[in-house]
């Protein structure tokens, strides 16, 4: 089997808001659009949000390396989306994680490159 291209599609109550937040914080650009699914490029990968999820919090798998995922969470929070609490220092090192989610309860990793 050929795969054209491998996307992650995620659920939300307002498509459209939540398109706005991938692209305010993290760069993504509109690749496809109709009246269903937005689909979203962002460091390589594609982002496919469809209308008509509940809005409520649910755990995606999605996972963005950011250079600091202090600066990244605030970043989150300033574009309407939650982190749970603030990104912990581990071990002497700085935070490493960031557990997060959109604006319609799509739960989000930040992570920083370890060593």
């Amino acid at each position: 089997m050929q795969v054209e291209k491998l996307k992650y599609t995620i659920w939300a109550a307002d498509a459209g808001r939540a398109a706005e937040f991938y692209q305010k914080v993290f760069g993504a650009r509109v690749a496809d659009q109709n009246p269903h699914i937005t689909e979203l490029t962002v460091g390589g990968g594609i982002i496919s949000i469809h209308g008509g999820g509940e809005g409520r919090q649910t755990w995606t798998g999605l996972t963005f390396q950011v250079a600091d995922v202090v600066a990244g969470a605030a970043e989150v929070i300033a574009a309407g989306g939650k982190c749970e609490r603030e990104p912990q220092p581990e071990n002497g090192q700085p935070p490493h994680l960031a557990m997060c989610e959109d604006t319609d309860g799509n739960q989000i990793m930040l992570s920083r490159k370890r060593g």
